[in-house]
This record gives structure tokens, C-alpha cells and sequence, in this order.
């Protein structure tokens, strides 16, 4: 054992000593947290004499799990397998397997995955004859996970919402959902913690067994803890007291997953006597990597303060770049993966680059694929490989082409319109017998399948209309997406996948944008021959060597010699709906955190002056936690800030391109407003008659209709794409008024009067 304990430094030693009575590591980023908990189970086993089966050890994925049982059995040997060891979820099913028949269940039951689940509420809604236009199935379980993630059981949820018409009637949903998981001898993946606590609580034998076998309990990653996990770690220790947590309030980025970071700020509170341990030497970073940690993370009101340090080199100064737009940016990543390629010998495995949405790969995947770079995105499909693309390019495909029976066949029920497998098989048959296509079976489908024409004809009358439609493909997109009902059916879900598929479909109306603005043969055909091709050379990607992509919230975890975090811009990140919650910014600047101490080496932080994402342009400043990194730690500072404020000549084909993107939905404002201030006094500045012309060209489409002199601070306003506002400043602007407003979602905007489109509201 000795031998084992002169691998630690000293605040590692008094962790794995500490071992009576509660004990609370603060282990920060790269501190050698799992070494410090699968050291500790030696400790306890081959030093004190505790017997493995005494000790219980939580993590929260399964690889986790596996890692630390793999470094545990190099330590103890076959005494692990005496060890309860796995995630909160494997841990509960064990106990559920011996006294679930306490709730009426039988030990042989079985665990709904989400198709199950999804198949269930459908069900029930059916039985219920509630109508799924008013709530989707997808709508329903999200909100019943919701419930159970906060232990309120059907009968607690019903009476909470008593008077909510849309909660009442997810209740109604709920309770026979729960009769019917019972029913079937099953139980959802949420139902394993709360039914645990459950049969805790309701005996007595049982909690007495359990607390007692489990002498020494240690969880990790603590902060991302949630209100039951809180209370089974609670009740497993209520006898002897031995618990261990291990994590960093630094690091806790899941709230919206229902993770509380006060379980890990109210520990010693909720376990009195706790021991505070701080793990503040880093064994990954350079010291000029975590010098950036440290001086964002320090602007967060933070209980329990520490200074990642390390003995590593000081390295090279992370690196601050400023792109013209999206594909400077990416431009820039790949010329640096070159480099340090060549310079460094580095392998493209060496490089991860982090943004904080998913839709926010799609210019960098164009870019790599341009320059042949092998890539994979973790936790999260490729772009054109997500499933509301794919359905967005099938409905292009079947006005394109109504011969595309593949094309049919994957949105005849998107969204759902009463198709099910029996019909679409009947389809499919008197096509092939008379030698047309599934699209004439349909459309004709008084003739033939009479049972299916009125949940088909509206989907027939969509893409006649639109078959011979003219307008752009970005224009063709959104018709068909909005008249088939497929973003309503998404809005209607009210989840946040749904609101990311959305944001995912906005961003192709980009990739289209683009396309007609570059392409010398502006069609339909032509567009999905473009995107045809790209999505074949993504499959060509077999190598382990390749460049990963990813959200911030995948990288937890993770470590690369080289990092660059992308899109570092207010409204991005933090992004709008955290702006105006002081909680929401901690946790994006926690997230931000997360994101600089993956980086080993060489760390990379991007911005782009001009950024079209989500269908739309803007202008956004660069991100907060940027200014608050002193920049003489930085490498090209003066650079990057000398790029963000040059004046430079607008391009006159993107200027028209973003004109006509923005007015037509009422928010060109937004567009222009970041810059309009220099153009106002285009004579002295440097756009000269390139901005003179642009803002002649817009004034005769400003909307002179509208009455200026409504317009009063305080006033609550509305707005087509941020939503609810008040008016908080209004400053003259020749024959216009910037109007200051702060969104309730959106956060402060500066909008230009006579673009923006307000409504009054009071």
C-alpha cells in the first residue's frame, strides 16, 4: 500500500485517508479525480480490512463505470467482484430485482426503452380519446419524465396543475400510464431511482439492510446530482454516515437536465462534520491554458474557491481569432490542424473542435470535406445525416421527382397523418401491380384506397401546390416544411430536441441561402444533387485518425492535445435564452470552463464578426467570457479586436442576399444594426460609395408607414422573433429610431424602427 500512496500528491493522500464521516473533494479540472476514488476503494480494502461487499461506489455513464472498475481490479484483483460498483441506474435495478414484488411487481420485470414508452403513451392517449393535435405523444412523456425526475407520482402531478386544463389532462395520461407499465410487469428508465427510494422508505427491513451493508459509500461527479439521486445517496447513508462526493461546482453544466448544483454547495449542510478537500493541481493543461480557466471561472459567485495549478510547462498562449463569418472561422481551424500537423507531428485524432449547438458543424463539416479531412461528430449525427434533414430533403426530393417512392415512403407520415404500415404495404402493392408510382396511388386515392384519402389529401394538395411553384429553394423549404405541418408538429412536442430540430431545419434554409447565392444553375435538381453528393463522401470516413467534433457538453470528460472552441459570440454563447437569468450565465460560463481545460496543448478561441445560422444573419459581438480573459494571455489579441472593429466594404451580393433574408421576416433590423451606427456618417468613414449605395438602395423598402412617435420607453412590445420586450431606450437615427429593447428569452436587442416590425402591446 505504501507504494500506491507515494503516487499521490498530498491533497490526494488526505482524500484517500480521510475515511470516516462525510467527506466532500472538490477535485478541479484534470486533477485526477478517478484515481483519487478506485485508490481510495484500495485504501479501504487492503488498509482498514473493510470487505468489498461493504462498499458501494456510484458514477454516472457506463463508462465510467467500466473505467473504474478496470483500474480498481489492477489494484484489489478479484475482490472486485465483490464490490457494488455502476451507475445510479444499475445499482437501483439490482435492488429492484430483490423487493420490487413490495410495490406489486414481479422481480421478472422489464425496463421500456423509449420506443416502448413512446408506444405506451400512444396508447393511452388512444384509450383516452385525446386528440394528439392538441398534445403530441412526444409532448406527453417528456412532461411525465419531467414529473418523475421531481418524485411527484401521477396523484401528487394531478393535483400540483389542478386548473390547467393542458397539465390536467397530461395527469389523466400519466396515472393510466403507470397503470399500464404495471400492468405489463414494466417500469421506465425513470421509474428505477424513485421506485428504489420508494420501497426504501416504505420499509424499514429493507433500508436497514442496505444502510447497513453499505458501510463506505463514494459517488462521483456529484454536482451533476439530481433531486433523487440526492435522496437515495441520502438514504443509503443514513446509518454509518461514510459518504465521499467527488466533484467540482466548476464543472456543473446539466441543469436543464434536472441536475441541482446545490446538492454539491449544500453538502456540509446536508451532511454536518463534512470534510472539504480541494484537488487543485492539474496534470493535464499547460499553465497558460488554465491561467484562462482560472480568470473566467473566478467571475462566478463560487462557494467553494480554488486555483488550478500545475507543474507542466507554461506552453504556448492560447490563441484568439476573429473570422469575417462562419467559413473564415473554419477556414482558420483547418489551416492550423495543417500546421501543427506538420509542426508538432500531431495525428488529426489530436484535434477536437467544440461549439455549443449541434447545428453549428454544418459550415465546419463543409469546409473539412472541401479540404478531404477525415471527421466524426460525437453526440450528435452529422448534419445531412439528422433525421429532420433527411425528411426535409425527402419532401424536396418528392416535388422534385414524384416517381421517389423512397422519398414517399419516408414522409407520407411525417407528420403523422393515419398512414400506418398496413396501408403504406396496400400502397405499395397496387403500385407495383399498376406499374405507377406510390405518389399516383395516393394521389388518386379515392379510387383506390378510398379508407385513406382524407388523411392523404391534404399531403397531396401540399405538393401539387408546391410542384409547380415558383420561388427559391430557401422560400420552397419553408412552405413545404410549414404546410405539411411538419414545424408545427415539432413546435407542438414542446421539447427540447424538438426546439433543436427546428433550429437544425432553419439552419438548412441557410445551406440553400448559399446555394442560391453561389450557384450558376440555381434549381432544385441541382441543389439536391449537391447535397447527394456530400452526404455520400461522408460515409468514406473508416479511419480511427480523424478530427472530432462535438458539443460542448459531449467534451465533459474528455481530454485532446489540441482544442478549438468555436463561435464564441453573445447570442451563441452564451446564447440568448441565458442572458437574462444571472443562474443561466454561471452555468454557460461553467460550460466555457468545461471547454478550455479539455485542451492538453494548444487551445484556440473564434468568433466571426457576421455569423448566419438558424436561416438568419447577425452581427454579434464577441462573447463575454472572452472579455474577461486578460489579454496579455492571449496569443493575437490585438490581431482579432483590430479585425472585429475594421470597417470593412460590404460585398454588394451578400448585402442583397442578407437583405432579402431579413426583411421579408421582419428583422433586418437586427442585421444591419451593429454596424448601421458608422454608415449613418458614411462620408467619414470607410465604407465610402459602397455603403452610401446600400443604404440608398434600402431606404425606399424602410416601412415609412410606421408612426415613430408611438414609441415610449416602458412600453411592452412584441416582436415576430424574439417574442415579448420592453422598450428600455430610444435614441434618433435620422428619419428612423433605435429602439433599445430587453426580451424576455432574447435578452437586449437594438432594433431599428422602421425594419423591425413591433407591435405594441400596451
Amino acid at each position: 500500500m505504501q507504494n500506491i500512496l507515494q503516487e499521490l500528491n498530498d491533497k490526494q493522500k488526505e482524500a484517500i485517508q480521510n475515511t470516516d464521516g462525510p467527506c466532500l473533494i472538490i477535485a478541479g479540472a484534470g486533477s485526477g479525480k478517478t484515481k483519487v476514488l478506485t485508490y481510495k476503494i484500495a485504501y479501504l480494502i487492503q488498509e482498514m480490512g473493510i470487505k468489498p461487499w461493504n462498499i458501494l461506489a456510484i458514477t454516472f455513464t457506463n463508462k465510467a463505470a467500466e473505467e473504474m472498475r478496470q483500474r480498481a481490479e489492477k489494484l484489489i484483483g478479484e475482490n472486485i467482484n465483490d464490490l457494488w460498483l455502476g451507475t445510479f441506474h444499475s445499482i437501483c435495478v439490482r435492488i429492484l430485482r430483490k423487493f420490487i414484488d413490495r410495490l406489486g411487481y414481479d422481480t421478472s420485470f422489464v425496463i421500456f426503452d423509449t420506443s416502448d414508452q413512446k408506444t405506451l403513451v400512444k396508447n393511452c392517449m388512444k384509450e383516452l380519446n385525446i386528440d394528439t393535435k392538441l398534445l403530441t405523444e412526444k409532448s406527453v412523456l417528456n412532461a411525465i419524465s419531467n414529473a418523475k425526475n421531481e418524485m411527484l407520482e401521477p396523484e401528487q402531478y394531478s393535483l400540483k396543475y389542478a386548473g390547467d386544463f393542458r397539465k390536467e389532462t397530461i395527469g389523466k395520461v400519466y396515472t393510466l400510464y403507470q397503470k399500464r407499465l404495471k400492468d405489463n410487469n414494466a417500469v421506465d428508465f425513470d421509474d428505477i431511482i424513485n421506485f428504489t427510494i420508494k420501497i426504501l422508505m416504505e420499509n424499514p427491513d429493507i433500508l436497514d439492510y442496505y444502510s447497513t451493508k453499505f458501510r463506505y459509500i463514494l459517488v462521483d461527479e456529484y454536482q451533476d446530482t439530481n433531486k433523487a439521486q440526492f435522496t437515495l445517496i441520502t438514504l443509503l447513508a443514513s446509518k454509518y454516515g461514510n459518504i465521499t462526493v467527488v466533484g467540482d461546482n466548476d464543472q456543473g453544466i446539466y441543469g436543464f437536465r434536472g441536475a441541482d448544483i446545490a446538492n454539491i454547495l449544500n453538502f456540509e449542510k446536508d451532511f454536518p462534520g463534512t470534510n472539504i478537500i480541494k484537488l487543485e493541481q492539474n496534470y493535464r493543461c499547460t499553465g497558460n491554458i488554465l491561467k484562462v480557466a482560472n480568470a473566467v471561472i473566478k467571475h462566478n459567485q463560487n462557494k467553494y474557491e480554488k486555483k488550478l495549478w500545475t507543474e507542466n510547462d507554461e506552453g504556448t498562449l492560447p490563441y484568439i481569432f476573429c473570422g469575417k463569418d462562419e467559413y473564415s472561422e473554419a477556414e482558420f481551424l483547418i489551416e492550423n490542424i495543417n500546421r501543427l500537423k506538420r509542426e508538432e507531428y500531431f495525428k488529426y485524432s489530436d484535434f477536437a473542435i467544440l461549439y455549443r449547438m449541434n447545428s453549428q458543424s454544418r459550415a465546419i463539416e463543409d469546409k473539412l470535406r472541401i479540404e478531404n479531412i477525415p471527421y466524426k461528430i460525437i453526440g450528435g449525427l452529422k448534419f445531412y445525416e439528422r433525421k429532420e434533414i433527411k425528411d426535409a430533403i425527402a419532401y424536396l426530393r418528392l416535388i422534385s421527382n414524384q416517381s421517389d417512392n423512397f422519398a414517399l415512403e419516408r414522409i407520407i407520415n411525417e407528420p403523422k397523418r393515419g398512414v400506418g404500415k398496413t396501408s403504406l404495404d396496400n400502397i405499395r402493392n397496387i403500385a407495383i401491380q399498376n406499374n405507377i408510382s406510390m405518389y399516383e396511388v395516393i394521389k388518386n386515392a379515392s379510387d383506390f384506397i378510398p379508407r385513406i384519402y382524407e388523411n392523404t389529401r391534404q399531403f397531396v394538395e401540399v405538393i401539387e401546390e408546391l410542384k409547380s411553384t415558383e420561388c427559391t429553394i430557401s422560400e420552397l423549404i419553408m412552405q413545404v416544411l410549414n404546410k405539411s405541418g411538419y414545424i408545427q408538429a415539432l413546435k407542438d412536442e414542446n421539447t427540447i430536441e424538438a426546439e433543436t430540430r427546428i433550429q437544425n431545419i432553419e439552419e438548412f434554409v441557410t445551406v440553400a441561402n448559399e446555394f442560391e447565392n453561389e450557384s450558376a444553375e440555381n434549381t432544385l435538381t441541382e441543389f439536391l444533387n449537391g447535397i447527394a453528393l456530400a452526404s455520400d463522401t461522408d460515409n468514406l470516413e473508416n479511419s480511427d485518425d480523424v478530427v472530432t467534433l462535438m458539443t460542448l457538453h459531449s467534451a465533459k470528460g474528455l481530454e485532446y492535445p489540441a482544442i478549438f472552441l468555436v463561435g464564441l459570440e453573445e447570442g451563441i454563447f452564451p446564447g440568448y435564452q441565458s442572458m437574462d437569468n444571472p443562474e443561466d450565465i454561471e452555468e454557460e460560463r461553467r460550460l466555457f470552463y468545461v471547454g478550455v481545460t479539455r485542451a492538453k496543448q494548444f487551445l484556440f478561441l473564434t468568433f466571426a464578426k457576421r455569423r448566419t445560422i438558424f436561416g438568419s444573419t447577425s452581427y454579434n459581438p464577441p462573447s463575454r467570457f472572452l472579455k474577461e480573459i486578460p489579454k496579455e494571455i492571449l496569443d493575437g489579441y490585438e490581431k482579432a479586436m483590430e479585425e472585429k472593429d475594421k470597417n470593412e466594404e460590404f460585398e454588394n451580393s451578400n448585402v442583397e442576399w442578407n437583405y432579402k433574408n431579413h426583411y421579408n421576416k421582419a428583422d433586418f433590423s437586427n442585421v444591419i444594426t451593429y454596424q448601421a451606427k458608422d454608415l449613418s456618417n458614411s462620408t467619414s468613414t470607410k465604407f465610402g460609395r459602397t455603403a452610401e449605395s446600400f443604404l440608398a438602395s434600402i431606404q425606399a423598402k424602410k416601412n415609412t408607414d410606421v408612426d415613430l412617435s408611438k414609441f415610449k420607453v416602458g412600453q411592452k412590445i412584441y416582436h415576430k422573433k424574439f417574442g415579448q420586450g420592453v422598450i428600455s431606450k430610444l435614441e434618433p437615427e435620422e428619419d428612423d429610431i433605435k429602439v433599445d429593447i430587453d426580451f424576455e428569452k432574447a435578452g437586449h436587442k437594438r432594433l431599428m424602427a422602421k425594419f423591425a416590425g413591433l407591435e405594441i402591446l400596451e
